[in-house]
């Protein structure tokens, strides 16, 4: 099944910018911030300004897919205890 590219705005530090992603990936995000109990725009503005290359879309990509595999690698970890610094996937080159 094909997920499509869903491009929305964002508002980070005062400045609107546009981030395209699948829809997976935004069900995926938004899960995480439910589980962690903060706002799509908080979530976002810390995964932005940890990386490190790469543009933010492709930073989200590799957050979820990191908090994903890291629930998967660690059954018995608490979804709300897997934070952004486990992820070293957002410092991809």
């Amino acid at each position: 099944m094909k997920s499509r590219v869903v491009k929305r705005s964002i508002v980070l530090g005062g400045h609107k910018t546009s981030v395209s992603l699948e829809d997976n990936f935004w069900e995926g995000l938004k899960e995480i911030v439910g589980e962690r109990r903060t706002s799509l725009t908080a979530l976002v503005g810390q995964i932005d300004a940890q990386r490190e290359h790469g543009n933010l879309s492709s930073a989200i990509r590799l957050f979820v897919l990191a908090h994903y595999q890291g629930l998967r690698n660690q059954p018995s970890e608490s979804p709300r205890s897997h934070n952004l610094e486990t992820s070293s996937a957002l410092r991809a080159d």
